[in-house]
């Protein structure tokens, strides 16, 4: 089997490998949207800031109610609980609303 899969490699037709997780043993495991009002015109500082958060995975600007959506993922509840404080603390952000996500169900 491994000459077999040398020869493919070599061929080029395998190109590269990837690697499921089962799910509940990744790290990260709690992971969750936050939602971000921010006040009048200090969206650039906000967002500066909420870049230099290691926990905020994803990033995103919108339009609507919120004006940044966000993505965090940490181990535990607790640093979690952390995560938000700081983030709840960051000057010009006027207002957040968060939901843990449960399950996957595409990605």
């Amino acid at each position: 089997m491994q000459k077999r899969i040398e020869a493919l490699e070599t061929q080029g037709i395998i190109t590269g490998y990837t690697v499921r997780v089962k799910p509940g043993v990744e790290h990260n495991r709690i992971r969750a949207w936050m939602c971000v009002a921010v006040e009048g015109t200090k969206a650039q500082s906000v967002l500066q800031q909420l870049r230099g958060e290691p926990a905020v995975f994803t990033l995103h600007t919108t339009n609507g109610k919120w004006d940044i959506l966000l993505e965090i993922r940490t181990d535990s509840l607790e640093s979690f609980d952390k995560i938000l404080g700081r983030i709840r603390r960051i000057a010009g952000i006027s207002n957040t609303e968060t939901s843990i996500q449960l399950s996957t169900h595409k990605a």
